[in-house]
């Protein structure tokens, strides 16, 4: 099957969801050797959560269903561009290609803008709107040593 029309299925995914007020007009798909191992469409309504986007659901799903936490073979289709949520998303799944439709700006034309973050993540800590707040806790320092000497851990 052709980029295009996994991009397709990709939108078809969003039309879905759209149409079901579940979210957004927003859809992707996850391949893997030419097989679908993840679809998501965005779910941001239906299921109350923020981080319900496209991507981040067809990331969960095909995590799932290779029963692993790296996608790094994997291309992702969404008829979107990735908002920098899902693109973090993407690099933390380790997903290196990404076929999109509709880019930034065609989503801040219908209501979706995503700007103000990256207008956001340059900037000093100090100088953004949210307030990170460092308070370190001498339990957190042992959690993260008791991590090191966990002989059984699988790092990630």
């Amino acid at each position: 099957m052709s980029h295009e029309n996994y991009l397709k299925l990709a939108i078809e995914e969003a039309d879905k969801g759209m149409n079901t007020d579940q979210g957004g007009p927003f859809g992707a798909i996850i391949v893997h050797d030419g097989v679908i191992i993840g679809r998501g469409n965005n779910r941001v309504i239906h299921d109350n959560d923020p981080t319900a986007h496209a991507e981040v659901v067809a990331i969960r799903r095909a995590c799932k269903q290779i029963e692993h936490f790296h996608l790094n073979d994997a291309i992702l289709y969404a008829s979107c561009e990735p908002c920098p949520m899902c693109l973090s998303a993407i690099y933390w799944a380790g997903i290196k290609e990404v076929y999109y439709s509709s880019d930034r700006d065609d989503a801040a034309h219908i209501g979706f803008g995503d700007a103000f973050i990256y207008d956001q993540l340059p900037l000093p800590a100090e100088e953004r709107d949210v307030k990170l707040h460092h308070l370190r806790q001498t339990e957190g320092d042992i959690l993260f040593s008791s991590w090191l000497d966990k002989e059984d851990r699988r790092q990630y």
